[in-house]
């Protein structure tokens, strides 16, 4: 994947997010700033989400650690856990937000 169709996927990916997002009965505020995407819970915790240019990676920071994600078949895949991105999102937002994101 080239630079540019990294970057169309990344914005794709971050209005698909914000659109879960706005699907939540919990009030979850969405933020983007210079190629981050941060999710503010309600409890004050934040899901950051930066698009990672040179390696074309995207990185996720939550309070359950940080990860980093890899384009593979057409999803976004983690690189520790080998869990795609959707899978982790609902897990992730569950235990941090207390609702699955479901993209």
């Amino acid at each position: 994947m080239n630079e540019v169709m990294f970057n169309d996927n990344i914005d794709e990916l971050f209005v698909t997010i914000e659109d879960a997002v706005d699907e939540l009965d919990t009030d979850v505020d969405c933020e983007i700033s210079g190629g981050v995407l941060t999710l503010k819970a309600p409890d004050g915790s934040a899901m950051i989400f930066s698009r990672q240019s040179a390696s074309c990676e995207l990185w996720l920071a939550a309070r359950s650690g940080g990860f980093h994600f890899n384009w593979v078949d057409e999803q976004w895949y983690c690189a520790r856990t080998e869990k795609s991105l959707a899978q982790m999102l609902k897990e992730i937002s569950l235990e941090q937000i207390g609702e699955a994101l479901v993209l």
